[in-house]
């Protein structure tokens, strides 16, 4: 069986051959992997991109934000990632169609023919600020809306979802699963990420037409979701065992994961990369809990004027945010108070980071705390060096990665992240250049590449990741960052 990330080990292997065999990756063929990533010489440059009437998803905004944006970019081989890069998820990811009148968009996360509720919300938020200017575009996201809202009524505690009840390779799962579902991991995240796209959907559009009562329906089973994983009054609905030979795919305990107190914080199952958490309460996806929560509760009051649920959402995230202060602020010798990535309430706490979404250094990406604030500084600090289990640096570059792939594999994301949270111009140059230089030759992004060997990386095809590296090149542009890469 193959795993939700590290399925494709190498750059070397062939992508369509390990597809072979596998029913939930048929909609991927090999004549559609041969023209997404075709053998055109980096030499040349020439786009990546597939041709224009193959595209799964065509947007004319998109396309003129590539052309300005790519002749700003001084560095050829740069400029050439970005135009592979931004538009991946549109080119790609992206089955859009009307279901029942009604805008349906099905994003999958890449080489796996599934929609994940983080990735895909993840993938197409680049382009919200973009939707005002097109409708289509627009259409395209209210589709994601749509589609993410139906699929968290169908089950708040699943990551990641089929395009109908199609069954997948986690039946054999011990929890509840659907014929609708690819996988129920139950990640904090999943719900968050939605929440995170609709208002900024909201903020960007006006538009608030998407927001019905199927909507507000499934704002009360992510409240619903969240209190009973608090845990106060018993262990909840939710278990999870997976038989298998990777720690990191199941739960102990008999499904129900390590043991909390139960002090406010949120219990998070799975953390972003689908890998099991050490102690429950996973800190970024708690304080991303927080800033989700407040948002929605600002929409609930504007736009459908029901302060009932909107008191009980921002209620839900003052316990939080007061039990992270209490309970996730530790003192680390030589870097003073810092975020713990994992507490269990007891007083056990583990100080690490993870390159995923979200993670401790994305914390000011996501709105979660000021990037000044000195508690993220000191803890920045931490994940940043070898006080950190999973940063690495090699030949090739340095950055965090994760246990999902192992030692010595930094994932791009982080690099990412690194860039996005700092105010430093040579950190931020450093960051740029070892994304372009880490490449492996493809002209993509990746989910992590050895720390000695760029060709040695994993997922060809993660469009999660491309769309973020294209989002964090159209910021450093407008910011009027780097001469040396940007006009």
């Amino acid at each position: 069986m193959t795993t939700r990330r590290n399925f494709l080990r190498t750059g070397s292997l062939s992508l369509a051959g390990l597809l072979v065999g596998e029913n939930v990756y048929s909609a991927v063929t090999s004549s559609d992997v041969n023209k997404l990533f075709s053998s055109s010489t980096t030499d040349n440059f020439v786009s990546l991109r597939p041709a224009p009437g193959e595209r799964k998803f065509r947007s004319k905004i998109v396309d003129e934000i590539i052309a300005a944006y790519k002749k700003r970019i001084k560095d050829t081989k740069l400029a050439w990632m970005f135009e592979n890069c931004y538009p991946n998820t549109l080119d790609t990811t992206c089955e859009y169609a009307l279901k029942n009148g009604r805008p349906d968009s099905f994003i999958i996360t890449g080489d796996i023919h599934a929609m994940w509720l983080r990735d895909s919300s993840a993938q197409v938020y680049p382009y919200v600020v973009l939707a005002k200017k097109e409708k289509a575009l627009q259409d395209m996201l209210v589709g994601v809306i749509n589609r993410q809202v139906e699929c968290i009524l169908i089950d708040p505690y699943a990551n990641a979802f089929n395009n109908g009840p199609l069954g997948s390779e986690w039946e054999s799962d011990h929890t509840d699963m659907k014929k609708e579902l690819h996988e129920r991991k139950w990640e904090i995240d999943s719900l968050c990420y939605p929440m995170r796209l609709a208002y900024h959907y909201w903020k960007e559009t006006g538009d608030t037409s998407v927001f019905d009562d199927k909507w507000v329906a499934a704002v009360e089973a992510i409240l619903k979701t969240f209190k009973e994983q608090q845990r106060k009054d018993s262990l909840g609905p939710y278990r999870f065992s997976r038989t298998t030979n990777r720690q990191g795919d199941t739960l102990l305990n008999d499904g129900w994961g390590s043991p909390v107190n139960p002090v406010g914080l949120i219990v998070s199952s799975f953390r972003p990369s689908d890998d099991a958490s050490l102690f429950g309460f996973l800190i970024p996806s708690n304080l991303f809990a927080v800033t989700s929560l407040r948002q929605v509760a600002e929409m609930l009051r504007k736009i459908k004027n029901n302060n009932d649920l909107a008191g009980r959402c921002e209620a839900l995230a003052n316990e939080v945010e007061a039990a992270v202060k209490k309970y996730a602020i530790v003192e680390r010798e030589g870097f003073g108070k810092v975020y713990a990535y994992e507490v269990d309430g007891f007083g056990n706490y583990v100080c690490m980071d993870d390159a995923n979404v979200p993670s401790l250094l994305a914390l000011p990406f996501l709105g979660c705390v000021d990037v000044n604030d000195p508690i993220y500084q000191n803890t920045r600090r931490l994940v940043l060096s070898k006080s950190n289990p999973y940063f690495f640096k090699g030949k090739a570059g340095e950055g965090i990665g994760g246990p999902h792939i192992g030692f010595d594999f930094i994932w791009p994301m982080s690099i990412i992240m690194r860039a996005t949270t700092s105010t430093d111009e040579e950190e931020i140059r450093y960051c740029i250049q070892t994304l372009r230089d880490t490449d492996g030759g493809t002209g993509f992004m990746h989910e992590s590449f050895h720390k000695d060997n760029p060709s040695n990386f994993t997922r060809k095809w993660f469009a999660w990741a491309n769309t973020l590296f294209g989002e964090l090149i159209i910021k450093l542009i407008d910011q009027g960052k780097l001469n040396d890469f940007f006009h």
